[in-house]
């Protein structure tokens, strides 16, 4: 009996954004929570979970297998495919999260990117950032969780992890495969890595 109330609820709530003028290629495969907000010009690909608390803007595109909770979308976003975004993020106009993206308890500002395969926690990222692929904030130390900043219009190169708490100040670069532990200022760039070594004609040990 309980099952049948849940599947009742589910349609109805994929009538109700129906008729508001919400695309859905595969309505029967979206879940919707009963205090779901849509606005106009939604579409929602199929195999999307839209949990608890979540509010979403206009001219929003939530693709397949995403899910959504406790989130705030603005106006003009795509997110997804496989993106996890989870409570106390807000999603600013015109950003993206893109495949493979984990987003928590983070503010994405406008026009910022994060595109695919990277994880983002407890994170204020500014106007135009640019997050590259596996790029991870480190924000849990064991104890507590801590913050990362990133200022406007930061550059954050492929593969870089940010150890919280550290802040990334405004139109800064940070190089492909940093390990970020401190303070990077305003317009400079920042690199960490370890100096390449090639051995010539390298034989490996039978």
């Amino acid at each position: 009996m309980k099952q049948n109330n849940l599947k009742n609820i589910q349609l109805k709530l994929r009538n109700k954004f129906l008729k508001k003028g919400v695309k859905m290629i595969a309505p029967e495969t979206v879940f919707f929570s009963k205090n779901t907000k849509i606005g106009r010009n939604v579409t929602i690909e199929p195999y999307v979970v839209i949990a608890d608390k979540v509010s979403i803007g206009n001219n929003v595109k939530i693709l397949s297998f995403s899910h959504l909770e406790g989130v705030k979308i603005e106006n003009n976003i795509n997110i997804g495919p496989f993106a996890r975004l989870r409570p106390g993020t807000i999603l600013k106009t015109g950003s993206k999260v893109g495949n493979f993206v984990e987003v928590k308890k983070s503010l994405v500002g406008y026009g910022s990117k994060i595109n695919h395969l990277s994880y983002v926690g407890d994170t204020n990222l500014g106007k135009k950032v640019n997050i590259g692929a596996g790029t991870i904030t480190c924000n849990y130390d064991g104890l507590k969780k801590n913050k990362t900043t990133i200022q406007d219009e930061v550059f954050v190169g492929s593969n870089t992890s940010l150890v919280a708490p550290v802040k990334i100040e405004k139109k800064s670069v940070i190089g492909a495969g940093s390990v970020i532990t401190k303070k990077v200022s305003k317009k400079s760039l920042a690199i960490t890595r370890a100096e390449q070594i090639e051995i010539k004609n390298y034989k490996r040990k039978k």
